[in-house]
This record gives structure tokens, sequence and C-alpha cells, in this order.
């Protein structure tokens, strides 16, 4: 039996997870870890290189002492990691500064780069599909302020999961679906913008050898087969950004195929062709894995966090399953409870109003916890029906499925509530956690398993149950939905009012 393993360097832990030649997940180990902020520079999110590769390297040792498998039977690895978060390289390799993904310190320089040069914004969301939001550029100038040093020595720059990569076969290579997520690369070709790097005057070669996701860029070293338990020699394939592996992992391969991953973000995801913008800035577009479609994408802030927030804060001790089980006894539209958590995307002015729940009533029954916890997961969809709307408005088509994955699909309740939000068939993967899965599907290609990833993410992704929308219910959460834009408008004008403190904002807004 050949075997898979997929590294996944995400925001709140990293993981090493090992799959079978059938797309079966064999054993996963996963450690937390936390980023740091620089007291000396608000809004700064560091990331340790040393500290967190030591612990992907202990997960991996872990997965293959719990597996039992023999590590030369490990064909290939592969990486897919948290997008936006980025490491700098001196001219040897070695790590000379990092950062997490919402590491929001360059407000100032966004501020700036407006000003100096109005219309820069614009020109590269046209055509990387990102703004300034989580761009890496503002930061890079941050670094040129604030670490001049750093940035004189920096040499290459890799995401996550390139620098994961590079940890094991000692190649530096970039692979276009996270380094998308930089705004600078472009849409249509995936290569990086050197006009935009020469108008900051930084060095066209910042971003090392292009790689696709599947393709071999080397192979496990001496001393990382002595940090991880790998055999040396072991392939190493280039991964790709976790939304964008999430996907594959689904079998979300094809123009038009629309996904949910709802994680502590939540992700609303449909394939596009290479040619679409979006003219009003609002929707994020980013390079798929899947060489010859891009990604519509709209992103629900910390929907999984507010669900955990409110399971400490007022659960008494129960469990999810125990409070969404005691809210099934809630009618549709919870009794007119309005959740203020995050806005529907608004990638060109993207800020969130201030955590708060309207709307309540002096009627225990009517606004205690069952009722709140089932208004925050009908929120949850009516937020998430929305993003999905803007992108069938751009795209002008309708899919005829949603793919909800993530930890939240695992509740049947909540995607049967998606359904009749959306209005349409929401289907469940028997692989919930598909990001892995889809980094083991680039590991398989390059392994040549799989002819092309289209192949892998259709071969190794699987329904396990679908949820057919009550229409009786569409008039209810239409005007929940209208309410709940309604009262988001007037909640963000009291942050702009500086009457209230938002839940998130993009650096510069």
């Amino acid at each position: 039996m050949a075997y898979y393993l997929a590294f996944d360097a995400g925001t709140g832990s990293g993981r090493a997870v090992l799959f079978d030649e059938s797309g079966a997940e064999i054993s996963a180990s996963s450690q937390e870890w936390w980023h740091a902020t620089d007291a000396r520079y608000p809004g700064s999110m560091d990331f340790d290189t040393a500290g967190n590769w030591a612990a992907l390297a202990r997960c991996c040792r872990e997965v293959i002492a719990t597996s039992g498998v023999d590590p030369k039977d490990i064909k290939a690895v592969s990486a897919t990691a948290m997008r936006e978060a980025f490491v700098l390289h001196d001219q040897t390799g070695t790590e000379i500064w990092a950062c997490a993904n919402v590491d929001a310190r360059a407000s100032d320089e966004v501020r700036a780069l407006k000003t100096s040069h109005p219309d820069l914004e614009r020109d590269i969301y046209n055509r990387s599909g990102q703004t300034y939001a989580l761009g890496a550029l503002p930061r890079l100038i941050w670094l040129r302020k604030h670490m001049p040093d750093v940035l004189e020595r920096a040499q290459s720059l890799t995401m996550l999961s390139d620098w994961v990569l590079y940890r094991l076969s000692g190649a530096l290579s970039s692979e276009p679906s996270n380094a998308g997520t930089t705004g600078l690369i472009g849409l249509a070709d995936r290569a990086p913008l050197r006009d935009v790097l020469n108008l900051m005057d930084l060095p066209e070669s910042l971003f090392p050898h292009a790689a696709s996701t599947g393709e071999v860029i080397g192979e496990v070293h001496a001393a990382a087969a002595n940090e991880t338990g790998l055999a040396p020699g072991t392939l190493v394939v280039a991964g790709g950004g976790d939304c964008q592996t999430g996907a594959l992992g689904l079998g979300v391969v094809n123009e038009g195929d629309c996904a949910v991953m709802g994680g502590t973000f939540w992700q609303q995801v449909v394939n596009v062709p290479l040619s679409l913008t979006d003219p009003t800035m609002n929707l994020r577009i980013n390079p798929h894995v899947v060489p010859d479609l891009n990604q519509a994408e709209a992103i629900s802030f910390f929907t999984g966090a507010v669900m955990r927030w409110f399971r400490d804060a007022f659960g008494q001790g129960k469990s999810y399953s125990e409070l969404e089980a005691a809210s099934k006894s809630v009618p549709p539209g919870a009794f007119g409870i309005i959740p203020v958590f995050s806005d529907v995307m608004r990638y060109g002015e993207w800020f969130h109003a201030a955590p708060s729940l309207l709307n309540l009533s002096i009627d225990p029954e009517r606004s205690g916890p069952d009722a709140i916890f089932r208004a925050l997961q009908e929120n949850a969809a009516i937020v998430a029906h929305r993003n999905l709307e803007a992108v069938f408005d751009l795209t002008g088509r309708r899919p005829d499925r949603i793919i909800f994955a993530g930890g939240a699909s695992k509740s049947a309740h909540w995607a049967q509530i998606l359904a009749d939000v959306t209005g349409l068939t929401v289907a469940t993967p028997r692989v919930k956690e598909a990001t892995a899965q889809g980094c083991a599907a680039a590991a398989a290609t390059g392994a040549g398993l799989f002819a092309s990833l289209r192949e892998a993410g259709n071969a190794w992704s699987q329904i396990e149950a679908e949820f057919t929308p009550n229409s009786d219910l569409n008039a209810l959460y239409a005007d929940a939905s209208i309410r709940w834009a309604k009262a988001y408008a007037a909640q963000r004008d009291l942050v702009t009012a500086n009457v209230t403190t938002s839940m998130w904002q993009a650096p510069g807004t």
C-alpha cells in the first residue's frame, strides 16, 4: 500500500495527516500554536519559523508512530497552509522574518500608498484579485521603514506552504494559489507583477521558481528526514493555499462548482474562469490549484470563533451538540434575533461592526441560550448566502448545489439551515476536513497516482449526505436577511462614528 502525507500550517495549529491511496485518512496529529504580537508594533502577528517547524516535525513523527506505516511506503509529501502569511529568506535560504495571515501592522503604509498612488490598489486588484487588506506589499514597505536591514537582506519570499517544502527539501519555490494572496501575482498568467515590484523598488526576483500544485520540487533531505521520521528521498510535491486545496479535496474542480468551508472563518468559494474580475472590488479572486481556473471567494469572519465564544460564555458547560439539540425546539427565524458579527465581503473597504445581539426580548424563552444559538447558526447561513449571491450575480450562473465542508458541516442541522436559507441543495462530504485530503491528493498526483489534479479531486471526493431546501421557509429567511442587512449597516455607522469598536478591520481602513 502506498501512502501520502500532508502538512497543514493553519492559523491556530499545525498538523500532519496521512492518507492511503484510496484517499482514506490513516492517522493525524496536530499541535496548537500562537502567533506573538511584538509589543512595539500594534497589529503585528509574527510567525515563529523555528518553533513551528519543530511542531510540524513532531506531528509527522507521531503520525508515523501511531499509524505503524513504514516511512518508505510514504511515496510523497506536500504542504498546505493559511494564506497571506509569508516568510522572507536571505541569500542562503535562511529565514530572516515571517508573519502570520492577519498581521495588521501596516495600517500607516496602506494609507500612505492610497495617498501617494491613488490608482495603484485598483490596478493591483484588477490583475491579482487582491487589495491591500491582507496583501504583502504594505508589509514589505513597513519593513523598509521599521526593519530596513531585514528587507535589504531579503532575497526570496515564500508562503507558509512553500516554506514547509523548503524545510523538507531545501528547494525554494513559489506556488501560485497561495502566492497569489500577496497581491503581487497575476491571475491570468500567474507571474509576478514585475512593474509593481519595480515601482516599489523591490527585487523582481523576490518570488523564487514557480511550481504548480502537484509538481515535484525535490526530495526529503537527510536533516529533514531525521527531524520528521520521513525516509530520505521521499518526493516533495508543491501544495497550495488551504482554501484551494480544500476545494480540491472536495472535488470542487470544475467551473461553476461551489463550496462553503465552515471553520473558524467561513469561506464561500465559486470556481470562475481566468478572465473574471469584480468591478465592485468586493469579492476576492484567487488562483485555484487547478491551473485553468480561479476562485471567487468571500470570507465570513470568526464564524466558528463566535460559536466557541457563545459556548464558553453562555453554554453553562454544555457541548456544541447539547446546545444545538436544545436549539432545535426554537422555531425558524429565532424570534427575530439579529446577530451582528461578520459582515458580507467588502474587500475594498473591509471592516466589521462591533459584536452585538439585536432585537432581544425580555422573555427568557425568546432570548435565552437556545434561541441565540439558533440565531447564530441562521446568521452564519444568511451571511454566506448573501456572499454567494454576489458571486452568482457576477458570474451570471447558479450551481445546482453547495458542498458544505469543515467542522460546521458535521452538524446535519446546520447543513439543513444552510439549504433552507440559500434555497440550494447542500451536500456534505464523507471527509469533512478536506484541506489536508486535497493536499495529499496533490502529493499523490506528483507521485504519479493520478494524471491530473482534476482526476485526483474527483477520485477522492465522496458525498455522504444531501439536504434539500424547504421552500416554505423562503419568505421567512428572505425577510430575516433584509432586516439583518439594514441592522448591520446601522452598526457599521456606529463604528465610523467612533461610538463602537470594530470586531476587525483591515489595515488602513
